[in-house]
């Protein structure tokens, strides 16, 4: 960690050191100058401090949070100016240069090219962009809950269940949240959608079960006619925190499952369920995490369908949208359709519906939002309900999806 924050603190301060050229330029004053630099050596020292007393074993604290934050709004904004103070510099250089060569000898005796004022304006106005965005995200987007609703249509869909609608949630990240009235609003939106049942896939806690602990009143509000049913995420094996012994750590997971059920959760640990509507039937698969690359890799696809008939009509829930990329498309059942969340959109990004979306994860994740469609198999990834890492969203704000299945007439619509 020590080296790791080293070459952050000195890739952070050349973007600082590049960035104040630009203050400097505008405002002459030498006690505002001389703030501007403390705040980002302020900004710095905190993170550093926030870090060094980290206890993994406690997972990550709100200040911790907010130094996060911060480090990458001060980040944004010493980087995105100083981009143009560098590029001016070499242009600064290069003239100065031509200047000895070729000019004249007045021309050439003349000293090194002050900076354009007009260049420094350009370079904060860029900057304060991201900087405002980020500082925004922390103080409102992160609660900025957005309802997204999609209508996916099926040959095969029993009729008994043609408008039957379907509320997901993902990840909550309870260790994260801090605001109790927002999450109360959050909850009750879920609810006002008045779905036949409400989905959850995974990352109900950052790390420790005890995150929940504040919040269990307040999620066992949720409601929906036909239950509520879950999965676990990566985060809720407890794999990012320290214990004492594994022994401590298989009992963070047993509590954690303890607490899902008192909230009128069903997990789902490679299993399944039939939801039942006039004598017709869906099945419900609910997967352990399976995650490319280093994530844990619980998911057994083949034991959580063992009940149910290759001809029944599916829904599976997996936390990690690779986990469809890799192991469902291909599968010799067809899975109508499948829930994930996990990668939060990066909490980052622009979109504007029916015009562009997009995010730096979409380099990491294939599917990393929304619906997606493959051979006749749909997947929702939901960008989240909570936030993990940076306390805030910028741009992809947290998402309740709700689905409604219907009968295909003529026509296929996703809306």
């Amino acid at each position: 960690m020590s080296r790791f924050f080293i070459f952050l603190g000195i890739i952070y301060l050349i973007g600082a050191f590049y960035g104040f050229q630009a203050f400097r330029t505008l405002v002459k004053n030498p006690y505002l100058q001389i703030l501007y630099g403390l705040a980002f050596v302020a900004v710095l020292v905190n993170v550093y401090i926030q870090f060094n007393h980290f206890d993994r074993s406690q997972g990550m604290s709100h200040s911790m949070g907010i130094a996060v934050g911060l480090f990458l709004a001060f980040m944004a904004l010493g980087f995105c100016s100083g981009i143009f103070m560098l590029i001016e510099d070499v242009v600064r250089f290069f003239t100065w240069v031509f200047g000895k060569v070729f000019s004249s000898a007045k021309v050439a005796s003349e000293g090194f090219p002050d900076r354009r004022k007009f260049v420094s304006q350009i370079a904060l106005g860029v900057a304060a962009v991201p900087f405002l965005s980020l500082l925004y995200g922390m103080y409102k987007g992160k609660y900025d809950y957005h309802v997204w609703k999609h209508t996916l249509e099926f040959d095969d869909l029993p009729d008994a269940f043609d408008g039957y609608r379907i509320t997901q949630i993902s990840d909550i990240h309870s260790g994260s949240l801090d605001n109790k009235e927002k999450v109360e609003y959050a909850v009750d939106l879920i609810n006002e959608q008045a779905s036949d049942v409400i989905l959850f896939t995974g990352d109900l806690v950052n790390s420790i079960a005890t995150e929940m602990y504040p919040w269990k009143a307040t999620f066992s509000k949720l409601n929906a006619k036909d239950g509520i049913f879950s999965v676990l995420g990566n985060h809720d094996y407890g794999d990012y925190a320290e214990w004492p012994s594994e022994a401590a750590k298989v009992a963070n997971l047993d509590e954690l499952k303890a607490i899902q059920k008192e909230l009128g959760f069903d997990l789902l640990l490679n299993e399944s369920r039939y939801l039942e509507k006039n004598g017709q039937k869906l099945a419900l698969i609910g997967v352990e995490n399976w995650g490319e690359g280093g994530f844990k890799k619980a998911g057994d696809l083949d034991k959580a369908i063992a009940r149910i008939d290759k001809n029944d009509f599916k829904i599976l829930m997996s936390h990690d949208p690779s986990h469809w990329h890799y192991q469902v498309i291909d599968h010799p059942y067809h899975y109508h359709l499948t829930l994930s969340g996990h990668t939060h959109g990066m909490q980052f990004g622009v979109e504007i519906p029916g015009w562009l979306k997009w995010s730096p994860v979409k380099y990491r994740y294939k599917y990393w939002a929304g619906v997606y469609e493959k051979m006749g198999q749909y997947i929702n990834v939901n960008r989240g309900l909570g936030f993990i890492g940076y306390p805030g969203r910028v741009g992809i704000w947290p998402e309740i999806t709700v689905i409604e299945l219907k009968k295909r007439k003529n026509t296929v619509s996703t809306s």
